[in-house]
Parts: structure tokens; sequence; C-alpha cells
């Protein structure tokens, strides 16, 4: 087994690597997609609930007050991953060791890979890269956000530049998909 990471800040593009991975027919983890799903269990809901009560309108969570609060404060978001990241370790190890026999190239789509230390895990590491303004100007459109909602996101993650730094290979986003597609094969080429 081969892991290879696909990470970035938000709107650099990660997923659409790992739709263009896919389409190439590889198998992408998606640690967000784990998180999502995160949200469907009451019993996290409970605990997020628990530990963040302002979540809670009339009984009933509120995500997206989660995620204001969490942006808004440095220590609750840090709480909210102690929450979280046991799980996602779990889940990591887990894939790991089911696919550890198999010859075989698997993608991690993970936006926090060098905050969580899963590099250590990984064969490779690319990192999503574009322009800081189509990246801001992404996510607003997107997420339907403002530029300072973004720039909230945005500072509570490790730089752009510190992950470019940490990487093995910089996939540029903000090209035609054909070209994007031809980096990728490229990467990938240079793995088997």
């Amino acid at each position: 087994m081969k892991l290879i990471a696909i990470t970035g800040s938000i709107g650099c593009g990660k997923t659409t690597i790992a739709k263009e991975l896919k389409k190439l027919g590889f198998t992408v983890f998606d640690v967000d997609g784990w998180v999502r799903r995160l949200y469907f269990k009451n019993d996290f809901i409970n605990t997020i609930v628990e530990n963040f009560p302002e979540t809670a309108e009339n009984g009933v969570f509120n995500k997206r007050k989660l995620r204001n609060l969490v942006f808004d404060d440095n220590k609750k978001l840090k709480m909210l991953e102690g929450l979280i990241h046991p799980f996602l370790n779990n889940q990591l190890k887990e894939i790991i060791r089911r696919n550890a026999c198999y010859d075989d190239l698997f993608f991690l789509d993970v936006a926090l890979l060098f905050e969580m230390g899963w590099d250590k895990y990984c064969d490779l590491v690319m990192v999503a890269d574009v322009d800081a303004e189509i990246q801001k100007q992404r996510v607003m459109a997107r997420d339907n956000v403002s530029a300072e909602h973004f720039e909230k996101i945005n500072n509570v993650q490790m730089s752009q530049a510190d992950k470019k730094a940490l990487s093995d290979v910089i996939i540029e986003t903000d090209v035609p998909l054909n070209l994007l597609k031809a980096q990728l094969i490229s990467v990938i080429e240079g793995l088997e």
C-alpha cells in the first residue's frame, strides 16, 4: 500500500484533485466526509451540545453556530478538535490496517494533514495550490460567506506557504482540468 496525501488550505482545490483521481480509478479517502458522518450520530451531537451548550437552539443542535463559535475562539476550536481527532485517528489506522496487504496507490484528502501529524503515514504529500485571491473568491462563492469570515477560517489553518514547504509535490489547481489531470498522471507515473 502506498498512501498519498492531498492537502492544502480551504478553497485551494483538494476536492477537485480528489474527483480527478477518482475518475482515474483510484480510491480516495475523504476525511471531511468522515467528519460529516459524525454529525449524523446522536451520541456525537449530544457530546457537542454538552461541551458547547450555546450551539443548541430550542433543544436542536445548530452546526452553523458551532462553526462560528470555533472560528471566533481558538480555545473552543482546540476543544472541538479534541472530540473529533481521536475518531479520525482510529479511522485512518483502520484504513491502513485493512489495505496494508495491497500493492496499490490510495489517496487521502485531508486539510489538516500536518496539524494531525498524519504526514508520517504517507509515502508522498501533494499540496493543492492556487493564488490567494482566487482561493478567497472560491470560498466566498462556494460557502456564501464574507471576506471576513473567510479570513477567520483561513487564519486558523497552517499557512499555505508552510504546507507547500512541507509537501513533496505542488499541484496548481487554477488550470483547465486536462492540465490538472496531466499533473496528476505525471505524479502517479513517478510512483509506479
